[in-house]
């Protein structure tokens, strides 16, 4: 079954618990700067699009995710990537991931 994932997911309790939990470590990746977590410094995004223009940001940071999540959560599947846009933040990338779970009953 696929899933939509942000890094501002709330818990929701209508899925099962091993879906909840792998969409909770999906958002705790898109919310996490690589680099910044002691003894896992290869764990998060990378923030090297930052100051690019919008088109390669956005390029950058599909390919960031998608590599993110084949890595650190081999439950889900990578099925692409949408960005919200804030009126009143211009320019911030806001990415929606769709996922696969794999076999929802782990």
């Amino acid at each position: 079954m696929r899933y939509k994932v942000s890094a501002l997911e709330s818990l929701q309790l209508e899925k099962p618990e091993s879906v909840q939990a792998v969409l909770r470590n999906i958002a705790v990746l898109l919310a996490t700067r690589k680099g910044s977590v002691p003894l896992y410094r290869d764990f998060g995004i990378s923030w090297d699009m930052l100051d690019k223009p919008l088109p390669v940001a956005r390029s950058m940071l599909i390919s960031e995710i998608r590599e993110a999540i084949e890595r650190w959560e081999p439950r889900a599947t990578f099925i692409g990537v949408e960005f919200d846009q804030d009126p009143a933040q211009p320019g911030i990338l806001l990415p929606i991931v769709e996922v696969e779970i794999n076999g929802e009953e782990f």
